[in-house]
C-alpha cells in the first residue's frame, strides 16, 4: 500500500505551487495515472514519492508518504552514467542479478518476452532499442521484488508492439502501479485511478483531484460535469442581470426623484428617503446573491495558435526524394535499400533538408537538445533578432501556450519535456514552416494537450513527415503510412 498525506508541493524556480493538500491511498492490484498539463509537477511528485532526496534541489516537499513494500522508480530517462553501463553492469547494479537464481532469471524473461541471455549482454544501455531497455528496467524491478512500481513515461520510445504488451503487463502486475503516460490508449487500457494535477488562473491556483475510474470514464464525467455547470452559471448569471437591471432602475429612478423634491414637500420626501433605505437594502442582498452564484468551469484548456497563412507548398513541389542503400548504427544494420520520396530516416533527412533555400524547414528531433539551445530563453529562441516586435509577438505565442512570465524569462533547460515540445511548435508557426520534420512529436505533451496537437497538427497545409508510436497521432494526422525493417521500408494500405 501507498499512502500519500496532506502533501504541498512548491517550485523554488519560480515560487509555484504545484499542489496543495494532496492525499490519495493505492492499494494493491491499483494503476493510479498521473495526468496534467506540462510543467505542473507530476513528475517532481513522482520522484519525491520514491527518493525525497531527488528534488531538494528545485522543490520544497511537505506531507507525508507512508509505503508498506518495496518501491521500485522508472526514470523518464536513464541517467547518463548508467546509459554507458553494460546490460550485465546494469542489471548487477541494480538488481544484485548475479546472486539470483538461473529459475528466477527465466521466469522474469519470459514474462517480459526476453532471452535472459539480454540480461548479461557486454553492450551499454544506451544501444539498446526502446522497447529493449524499458523492459531491462522493468526486469531489475522485477527481480528486486518490487510491490510499488513508479513509472515515469513507460511508454516513451516504445514501438507499438511492445506498447500493446505494456498494457498487458501492468494490468497483470499483483502490485501497486504509480505512472504517468502521454499515450491516451495505454490511460485507457490501464488506469483505474487518476490523480489530476491543474495550475487554473494562468497558473496561480493549483487544483488536485483524485478519481477512481477509468481515464475515458474520468475525462467523459468531467466534460459533462463543466457543460452542465457552464449551462447553470449561463443562466444564473442572466437571471441576475435581470434582477440588477430592475434595481438600477428603480434606484435611479428615486434618486432622481429625490433630486427633483423641493423644500416644501417634506412629507414626499420622508417617503422617498425610506423608499432609498429599501432600495439600498435590495442592492445589498444583490450583492450577496452575486457572491453565491455558480462560476464558470475553471480549467486548464490545450490552446494553440493556428497556422500563418500563405505556408502551402506549390503543386508539385518534391519536399524530399530519398535513397539509401544501407541504414546502420554502429555495426548493427537497421535497414536496406530504402527507397522513399518521404522517409523515416530523420537525423539524416533533417541534415539535408535544412539546408534548402526553396523550402522553410521546422525540425523537432527526440532529443531537444539537438534542436534549442537549452542556455536561451523562450523568447530568444523564437525571436532570435532581437526586434520589438518579434519579442513581443513571442511573448503573446507564449502566453497562449500558458507560458507564465517567470517561465518566459527562464532558461530552456529549466522547462519541462512538453514545454520544449511546444516551443518547437510555435517557432514552427513563427517561421511560417511549410515542411515540418517531427520524431515522436507527441512524446512529451500531456494527454490533455495531445488532442490539440494533433488538431493542429491535421490541418497543417504543407508537407509531413513523422516517426510516432502514438496510435491517435497515427490514426488522426498521418493518411500515409510506411514501416521500416530491415528489408527496408514498406507502405500500409489502410483498409
Amino acid at each position: 500500500m501507498l499512502q500519500i498525506k496532506n502533501v504541498t508541493i512548491r517550485s523554488r524556480k519560480d515560487d509555484r505551487l504545484l499542489a496543495d493538500g494532496l492525499s490519495f491511498t493505492l492499494h494493491k492490484g491499483e494503476r493510479a495515472a498521473l495526468i496534467g498539463e506540462e510543467g505542473n509537477g507530476k513528475s517532481t511528485l513522482l520522484r519525491w514519492i520514491y527518493d525525497p532526496a531527488l528534488v531538494k534541489a528545485y522543490a520544497d516537499v511537505q506531507g507525508q508518504r507512508i509505503v508498506e513494500g518495496k518501491m521500485g522508480y522508472l526514470p523518464q530517462e536513464l541517467p547518463s552514467e548508467e546509459k554507458s553501463l553494460p546490460v550485465c553492469a546494469f542489471m548487477e547494479g541494480a538488481c544484485g542479478f548475479y546472486a539470483l537464481s538461473p529459475r528466477e532469471i527465466d521466469q522474469v524473461a519470459r514474462r517480459l518476452g526476453l532471452s535472459p541471455d539480454l540480461f548479461e549482454e557486454p553492450r551499454p544501455m544506451e544501444t539498446l532499442s526502446g522497447g529493449e531497455r524499458v523492459k531491462v528496467q522493468l526486469a531489475a524491478l522485477l527481480l528486486s521484488r518490487c510491490d510499488i512500481l513508479l513509472l515515469d513515461e513507460p511508454s516513451n520510445d516504445l514501438d507499438i508492439e511492445t506498447l500493446e504488451w505494456l498494457s498487458g503487463f501492468m494490468n497483470g502486475f499483483p502490485g501497486a502501479i504509480l505512472y504517468i503516460s502521454h499515450d491516451e490508449v495505454l490511460l485507457e487500457e490501464t488506469a483505474d485511478v487518476i490523480i489530476h494535477l491543474e495550475q487554473v488562473r494562468r497558473k496561480t491556483i493549483c487544483r488536485s483531484t483524485v478519481s477512481r475510474e477509468g481515464y475515458r470514464a474520468y475525462m467523459d464525467r468531467r466534460a459533462r460535469q463543466f457543460e452542465h455547470q457552464e449551462q447553470v452559471a449561463r443562466f444564473e448569471k442572466a437571471d441576475f442581470q435581470k434582477k440588477k437591471d430592475r434595481y438600477l432602475s428603480i434606484y435611479n429612478a428615486v434618486e432622481h426623484a429625490q433630486g427633483s423634491l423641493t423644500r416644501q414637500d417634506p412629507s414626499t420626501g420622508r417617503l422617498l428617503k425610506k423608499k432609498m433605505h429599501a432600495v439600498k437594502s435590495m442592492g445589498r442582498r444583490l450583492d450577496r446573491e452575486e457572491e453565491n452564484l455558480t462560476q464558470l468551469p475553471e480549467a486548464e484548456w490545450a490552446i494553440l495558435p493556428k497556422w500563418e497563412p500563405g505556408i502551402e507548398l506549390s503543386r508539385g513541389k518534391v519536399a524530399l526524394d530519398y535513397a539509401l542503400d544501407e541504414l546502420c548504427v554502429d555495426d548493427r544494420v537497421l535497414s536496406r535499400d530504402v527507397r522513399l520520396k518521404m522517409s523515416t530516416l530523420m537525423d539524416r533527412i533533417a541534415e539535408e533538408l535544412l539546408q534548402r533555400k526553396d523550402i522553410r524547414v521546422t525540425y523537432m528531433p527526440q532529443r531537444y537538445g539537438e534542436g534549442v539551445d537549452y542556455g536561451m530563453r523562450p523568447e530568444e529562441f523564437l525571436a532570435p533578432d532581437g526586434d520589438k516586435d518579434s519579442v513581443t509577438k513571442a511573448r503573446i505565442y507564449l502566453g497562449s501556450m500558458k507560458y507564465t512570465t517567470d517561465e518566459m524569462s527562464h532558461p530552456v533547460r529549466d522547462l519541462s519535456g512538453g514545454q520544449r515540445a511546444k516551443l518547437l511548435l510555435l517557432k514552427a508557426i513563427l517561421d511560417k514552416s511549410n515542411v515540418l520534420l517531427l520524431d515522436e512529436p507527441t512524446r512529451n505533451f500531456s494527454p490533455l494537450s495531445c488532442p490539440a496537437v494533433r488538431k493542429l497538427l491535421s490541418v497543417f497545409p504543407g508537407c509531413i513527415l513523422s516517426v510516432s508510436h502514438d496510435r491517435r497521432f497515427i490514426e488522426e494526422v498521418t493518411p500515409i503510412l510506411y514501416s521500416l525493417s530491415e528489408k527496408g521500408l514498406t507502405r500500409i494500405y489502410r483498409n
